[in-house]
């Protein structure tokens, strides 16, 4: 079973839980540097390896009037500080070629989306940059498609990868998350992450914007823990009715310290066979 190497830790199926968090988009330096500092304090407290997630530029957003983030460069300014002041490692989408070496710069994971997770130029671009390379499975792949996907990484001789599920097209505007996906995808040997809350996500179920059933978050991730994964996904947000982006499937703030301890539990037991460490 590999491990991957993310700033001064290991993700791994058969290591403690990760937690990946942060909002969906950046709002403003404040609001960042906010959840930041609570995530922090959450990790601290908890003791649970944390890699801090934002995107600078959501491209595939339902309505071109949809608010996008700060762009690349002011984007990765405002990560980079803070990476600096809270010590903790980035991750971060790349939605094109050209935007993987100054990204690459900053984030200490790239993440390709899973509409993009096929484009063949994008994953060699993320691979050849060094960096851990997160890819989200399609909602329109099967989980056994994933190893293409590897096999396209590990061809440039990258092997630091992470495998997202994070739900399959279920009809029009509706995921469900099928949770053999999770161990078909531990077949690869590589680390796999559970997406809490795209998974609850209702794609374009508003007319110009997402939905989302943010009250099935939980027991997703739940289940999920309980089957042993790498690490849990979830964008957060102090306010999400309020969120920019993504707020429908957004776990409030103040929610992530409880949920993320039950979480752990559960982790525990999987990786245990149910006995205490």
């Amino acid at each position: 079973m590999k491990q991957v190497s993310v700033d001064r830790f290991k993700v791994g199926n058969d290591l403690p839980l990760t937690l990946i968090a942060g909002p969906c988009v950046m709002e403003s330096r404040a609001h960042l540097r906010g959840v930041a500092k609570t995530l922090k304090r959450v990790s601290k407290t908890l003791r649970i390896n944390l890699i801090f997630k934002c995107s600078y530029d959501k491209a595939n957003r339902s309505s071109h009037a949809a608010y996008r983030g700060p762009g690349m460069a002011e984007g990765l300014r405002m990560l980079g500080e803070v990476k600096e002041e809270f010590g903790l490692p980035i991750l971060t989408d790349v939605h094109d070629r050209g935007d993987v070496g100054a990204a690459a710069k900053v984030a200490d994971v790239l993440q390709v989306p899973a509409f993009l997770c096929r484009q063949t130029d994008l994953l060699w671009a993320c691979a050849d940059s060094g960096r851990a390379v997160n890819v989200k499975k399609g909602q329109f792949l099967s989980p056994w498609d994933m190893e293409n996907i590897v096999e396209k990484i590990l061809k440039r001789g990258n092997s630091r990868i992470l495998l997202t599920e994070r739900g399959t097209s279920f009809g029009y505007q509706n995921l469900v998350v099928d949770m053999r996906g999770l161990e078909v995808m531990k077949r690869t040997g590589f680390p796999v992450v559970f997406d809490a809350t795209h998974s609850v996500q209702l794609p374009g179920a508003k007319g110009r914007s997402s939905g989302g059933q943010r009250e099935f978050v939980e027991p997703l991730a739940r289940a999920a823990a309980a089957v042993g994964v790498a690490a849990v996904f979830m964008e957060v947000h102090p306010d999400p009715d309020r969120a920019w982006s993504d707020g429908a499937n957004s776990v409030k703030l103040s929610h992530v310290l409880d949920l993320v301890r039950s979480l752990m539990t559960l982790d525990r037991a999987a990786k245990n066979g149910g006995k205490p460490r």
